[in-house]
């Protein structure tokens, strides 16, 4: 495994260029590659490093490279986004971009199965069932190098993100996107989030440990870190490995940088919160990530408020069938949930995942279908009251919302929306 990092200061563009080269310097005759790259929803510094990649490649006899789009659930993206995430502006018949479509069977293989025993120990029992791995096709062509790359915050669903994650969930099915989110709302937002080991990536471990099976070549991943100041990213670090155990080693070190970059410990509870959101969020399935990332424990006051303020949001997710199914469970708490799933088996867990990770910590009454929560959470955003109040979700007009009424004692506006984890001081992880 390479490392190279500088978290008080800034990577420079030679730097990465050296380290690209380094990591590269073992593969002498590279002619097909598949790039798997993260998508929209990422803010990383992909588009520097991407070209000093393709440029050491082309020295190496690269004829053909697939750009594979990890965009799990998320919407597609077109040619000139892609161009512009990865920094290539260029037309060739070499270069193919290519977008996940998790939905499509026909662009899917089965890689395995991870067994139900294996997921009823991580979910404490919670959950008996096997998950069919099953991932793009892609991964089993002729290709003389599989490259991954990818960022690391802290993550909801996998303590931080980055690393293996690119495969499993990144570029797999239906089933395992839906089933693993759901084992780690099984497990929980505060047993996950900030932990660099945990259950939830044993099970990204084991279900990638079925995809590198079918992968025929080397694999290199390379995992940057980095921090974002006044709409610019400034790398941090950059790490790689090579096969499944390298990942996984350049996961835990670039974790721990991630650690010490964007966890922040507060004094006290906060009795109320504004993520404002960046427009690389567009729908409330990716900016629901400014209440998750409020959730570690006793960070909100009992009855304390986060406030999602995105003006430039009106939808709770771009796929029609997907914002209907949001709109007709509603944001509730985890034992709803799983009530609502009992008279609804077939309903999808990716989106009772979701509902459960935004609306946060509460006790539901099954008697009189009464629910209680630990905080509130309300949109300020192009979403109306009355769609609001019908999903459970407070409602803000975002005219009224302006920086200086969040100032001051028990209170927080946080600019780079949903992209720090906070946590109390008493409560750090380690």
């Amino acid at each position: 495994m390479l490392l190279i990092e500088n978290l008080s200061g800034e990577l420079t563009d030679k730097q990465l260029n050296e380290s690209v080269r380094i990591s590269l310097k073992d593969y002498k005759f590279v002619k097909k590659i598949l790039f798997i790259h993260p998508d929209y929803t990422r803010t990383d510094f992909s588009h520097r490093l991407v070209p000093l990649i393709f440029r050491e490649l082309k020295r190496k006899g690269m004829e053909k490279i697939d750009f594979l789009n990890a965009g799990g659930t998320h919407r597609l993206m077109n040619e000139t986004e892609l161009q512009k995430k990865l920094g290539l502006h260029i037309q060739d018949d070499y270069i193919h971009f290519y977008n996940h479509e998790f939905k499509n069977p026909l662009q899917l293989i089965k890689a395995g199965e991870i067994s139900a025993p294996f997921i009823e120990k991580a979910t404490q029992g919670e959950l008996s069932q096997s998950i069919p791995v099953v991932v793009n096709k892609l991964i089993a062509d002729d290709y003389d190098l599989v490259i991954t790359l990818s960022g690391t915050v802290p993550h909801e669903a996998a303590g931080y993100a980055g690393g293996l994650k690119i495969f499993f969930p990144g570029i797999s099915g239906p089933e395992v996107i839906d089933l693993l989110h759901w084992t780690a709302v099984l497990i929980g937002i505060p047993g996950i989030i900030g932990a660099i080991n945990n259950p939830a990536r044993d099970v990204i471990n084991k279900g990638t440990s079925y995809i590198f099976n079918k992968i025929k070549c080397p694999t290199l991943s390379l995992i940057m870190v980095f921090k974002e100041k006044e709409h610019r990213v400034i790398p941090k670090g950059l790490y790689f490995g090579e096969g499944m155990n390298g990942c996984i080693e350049a996961y835990k070190k670039a974790a721990h940088a991630s650690s010490q970059l964007h966890v922040i410990y507060i004094d006290e509870p906060l009795n109320l919160a504004v993520q404002v959101i960046d427009k690389n969020y567009d729908e409330i399935w990716t900016a629901g990530k400014g209440s998750y990332k409020l959730q570690g424990p006793g960070v909100m006051a009992e009855g304390g408020e986060i406030i999602i303020y995105a003006p430039h949001i009106d939808c709770f997710h771009s796929d029609k069938k997907m914002d209907l199914d949001i709109k007709k469970i509603g944001y509730h708490c985890k034992d709803y949930v799983k009530n609502y799933l009992t008279s609804n088996p077939g309903f999808s867990r990716n989106i009772a995942s979701h509902v459960i990770n935004v609306r946060g910590e509460g006790k539901f009454n099954q008697r009189n279908g009464e629910e209680k929560f630990a905080f509130k959470v309300t949109l300020a955003s192009g979403i109306s009251k009355e769609i609001c109040k019908s999903v459970g979700l407070g409602y803000r007009n975002p005219k009224t919302i302006c920086q200086k009424d969040f100032m001051g004692k028990n209170k927080l506006w946080i600019q780079n929306g949903g992209k720090y984890f906070y946590q109390l001081k008493q409560t750090e992880k380690f």
